[in-house]
């Protein structure tokens, strides 16, 4: 099994050829691309996912269950169903997307459309995640805060993040992942300027797949240290 699991590790170093290996002009921009846009991306997620996350976690009842259903729907969907039905909303003939475009945001093949797409794909996952590592916090804990006098949010920055920051902090880490790998939602969003994801899908039809081994490299280094990092180190540590 481990060893099965190790074939892409294995094919990385032993399918590629590297005598001619370099980045075009255009992998360089879209490594830009999708490092700003996913940082973006996951910085709004973290200031909008959080308090969803913390209210699931904190409440029960009819009322969770349909925020919770809600937030599950866009993880459910596939990836290029849900990019359509985002342009059918956001695009320039749709009424919503119009209305954005007259203040001179454009929300389709735009940077701004590479951040949507980024926190359309990663937002469930972060809240999910986060969510998870809110309910290890003793809700007994804030309630003594409260009766010491420090209002809610007080409480949350003083109690509930410092328990809960290694659970949150893997959070994010998969946010930054899922945010930076998505490429349904990206291939029809924001097409251009093309990300990592989409920059490789191109040069997979030009070029064929054994050109496009230096860029898949710098993907990885941006995907996989930060979330093993921190899988690890939560493992080790109580």
């Amino acid at each position: 099994m481990l060893g099965f699991l190790c074939v892409p590790l294995f094919a990385l170093v032993t399918g590629g050829d590297w005598r001619d290996a370099s980045l075009e002009a255009d992998d360089i921009h879209a490594i830009f691309t999708s490092l700003a846009g996913g940082g973006a991306a996951v910085v709004l997620i973290a200031l909008a996912g959080t308090p969803v996350a913390l209210y699931l976690a904190r409440s029960a009842g009819r009322r969770s269950a349909v925020v919770e259903a809600l937030v599950l729907v866009p993880m459910l969907m596939p990836t290029l169903a849900l990019g359509i039905l985002l342009v059918s909303f956001y695009g320039p003939a749709a009424p919503v997307g119009a209305r954005f475009a007259r203040f001179g945001l454009i929300l389709t093949n735009s940077p701004a459309a590479f951040v949507l797409a980024g926190v359309y794909a990663a937002l469930p996952t972060y809240i999910i995640a986060a969510r998870a590592a809110l309910v290890e916090v003793p809700a007994e804990l804030e309630q003594i805060a409260r009766t010491l006098g420090d209002e809610p949010l007080r409480v949350f920055f003083r109690v509930t993040l410092p328990l809960a920051q290694r659970g949150l902090a893997s959070a994010l880490a998969l946010c930054w992942v899922r945010a930076l790998g998505e490429f349904g939602i990206v291939l029809i969003l924001a097409y251009f300027p093309a990300g990592m994801p989409v920059r490789l899908w191109v040069d997979v039809q030009d070029l064929g797949i054994q050109a496009v081994f230096p860029l898949v490299v710098v993907f990885l280094l941006a995907t996989l240290p930060l979330p093993l990092w921190l899988g690890l180190r939560a493992r080790r540590l109580p």
